[in-house]
């Protein structure tokens, strides 16, 4: 029996269900993430009022920055998933872009947007 090249239309279905499940999450994460970051939710004076909490204000700087960085890694993982979609709408989704082999389904559930199989992954490809 020849070597399975693509995952079938109903395979490419449930990743697609599992993807848009995904990015459905990591939007709201974003929307959650941004909206720390830019106050978008404040109401009130404690950004604008004159204070002398140093550390305070030290440790809000230090908490925006790191809500920024999780925002960035949230809309980098948004934009996989989405590239992810495109694969599937193409029926490319799934076969690993260095081997050119099916990435194991396994994998695939744990992480939706691989591009790599393990293989390929641990062998320093990139």
């Amino acid at each position: 029996m020849a070597e399975k090249t693509r995952y079938t239309d109903e395979e490419l279905e449930e990743f697609k269900a599992i993807i848009l499940e995904k990015l459905d999450k990591a939007k709201r994460d974003y929307e959650q993430l941004r909206d720390g970051v830019t106050n978008y939710e404040g109401n009130d004076v404690s950004d604008t009022s004159p204070t002398f909490k140093v550390l305070e204000e030290g440790a809000t700087t230090l908490s925006k920055e790191e809500s920024g960085r999780l925002a960035q890694r949230q809309m980098k993982f948004i934009q996989n998933l989405q590239a992810a979609l495109v694969r599937i709408e193409n029926k490319t989704y799934g076969i690993c872009r260095e081997t050119g082999k099916l990435i194991p389904k396994e994998r695939l559930r744990a992480v939706p947007h691989a591009t790599l199989s393990i293989e390929a992954k641990e062998s320093g490809v990139k």
